[in-house]
């Protein structure tokens, strides 16, 4: 199962980013500790419950041997979501790719789809082999990016 997590939050200006504010965006990937149903939909509910409070958006591509995360949001909060992140026990080998500071978001809103990117992403066994440990900022960037444009975000 690939699961893939945007969030959403519907009617509210704040999500918008005009041209003048500084948000950070964060890219991860790490492996699952434990990998289920129950616990992709509890670290979900957790998420958008956190990220509607803390103005954080993203996209979570989870799969059983493999989380790769974007965050992005106001710098502290993005900081202290990452923070968290890092000390949670259902996943280990956490490898920070890129963070940067930029004034546009990607995810700026929140939808659930279910394995959209199997036909790009890679395979479980590239993945052992450790494909993502070789992953530039740039392609990692780029796989957010392209993921932001076919997903429709607004359905």
């Amino acid at each position: 199962m690939l699961c893939i997590s945007i969030k959403f939050d519907a009617g509210r200006n704040f999500m918008r980013t005009t041209k003048y504010d500084k948000i950070k965006h964060v890219i991860y990937f790490s492996k699952p500790t434990l990998f289920s149903e129950k616990t992709t939909d509890d670290i979900l509910e957790i998420s958008r419950k956190n990220n509607n409070k803390t103005n954080v958006t993203g996209a979570l591509i989870c799969r059983s041997d493999l989380y790769f995360q974007f965050l992005e949001g106001p710098i502290e909060a993005v900081e202290k979501t990452f923070q968290k992140i890092k000390l949670d026990t259902r996943h280990l080998e956490i490898n920070l790719v890129k963070e940067d500071k930029t004034t546009r978001r990607l995810f700026a809103s929140w939808a659930m789809r279910h394995d959209p990117v199997h036909s790009w992403m890679w395979t479980r066994e590239q993945v052992q082999n450790g494909i993502l440990s070789q992953i530039t900022p740039e392609q990692a960037f780029a796989t957010f990016e392209r993921l932001s444009r076919e997903v429709d975000q607004f359905n």
